[in-house]
């Protein structure tokens, strides 16, 4: 291609035509709306290379089926067997159904943020080859983590069932709550990949932070638990900080059968939203840079 092409704006052959032209944008961002559209475009593009992470744990094959449920019902159960032993033997009915709900949600995210956090650096050879909008890759990541949750509302159906809790519209809450952390998790997917990037040491410091956010989260223990404790309102308010809380607590009430409590659901929206906000324009300003910092 001659040197001497006409050069289009930059927002107009990022993605697309032979000569890819780079040009300075304000605060580092491209032009957002032909981005989003490129990035709607490849959406089928999306899903494949999620279908292909799967393929490539061997989901496709009956013992990997398998294992996709066994890995955190066994998780589950270990975490129950825990809780129960540290509470002597007692538990009020229909905890089993709440803690599976809450881990199986928690794992999604859990699997989602460590996924996502080596996209960028674990696509490298895709990332120098071709032009595309980076954040297919922590997205397929998450779609990944998305067809693995699928399947573990099978066995959170049976136990919902056995532990007798209730059936109603209130269940259908869970939507919006799952959606909520879909959401926050597709924020912070996209903060940690762009940390990736520039700190290798990312990867190892994210399972402790994750560990931590598990016991600050309702999972092992419930909202009502927390309301119900006398004193630590110190404590309290710093749990109450974890935008997981929310999020998940939400989840849990609406799969007991309850209304979440609204001011849950608008805090968890809010988390939610900042996150999204945050960490994407954080990659998208900054995922220029990624093929020189690999």
């Amino acid at each position: 291609m001659s040197l001497l092409t006409p050069r289009r704006p930059a927002g107009d052959d990022e993605f697309v035509g032979e000569v890819h032209v780079y040009q300075p944008h304000s605060v580092g961002l491209p032009n957002l709306r032909v981005y989003l559209r490129e990035l709607w475009r490849r959406r089928e593009f999306m899903h494949e290379m999620a279908r292909t992470d799967l393929r490539a744990a061997h989901f496709k094959t009956a013992f990997g089926m398998l294992w996709l449920v066994l890995n955190p019902l066994l998780l589950g159960l270990t975490y129950y067997l825990l809780v129960y032993v540290i509470r002597g033997g007692h538990r009020e009915q229909g905890f089993m159904a709440h803690l599976l709900g809450a881990l199986f949600a928690y794992h999604f995210f859990q699997q989602s943020v460590r996924a996502s956090c080596n996209s960028v650096t674990g696509g490298r050879r895709l990332l120098m080859n071709s032009s595309f909008p980076r954040t297919m890759l922590p997205i397929a990541s998450i779609l990944t983590g998305i067809m693995k949750f699928v399947p573990t509302l099978a066995i959170y159906a049976v136990v919902h069932v056995i532990n007798d809790q209730p059936i109603n519209a209130n269940l259908l809450w869970a939507i919006p709550a799952f959606a909520l952390l879909i959401v926050f998790t597709a924020g912070i997917s996209m903060l940690f990949a762009t940390m990736q990037v520039y700190f290798r040491d990312t990867r190892a410091f994210l399972p402790y932070l994750l560990r931590i956010l598990l016991y600050l989260t309702p999972i092992l223990w419930t909202v009502s638990d927390l309301n119900e404790r006398s004193g630590g309102e110190l404590a309290k308010r710093v749990i109450r900080l974890n935008p997981l809380f929310d999020i998940i607590g939400a989840w849990s009430q609406a799969l007991a059968g309850g209304r979440p409590q609204v001011s849950m659901l608008v805090q968890g929206a809010a988390w939610a939203a900042g996150a999204l906000v945050v960490g994407g324009l954080v990659f998208i300003s900054r995922e220029r840079e990624f093929a020189v910092r690999l």
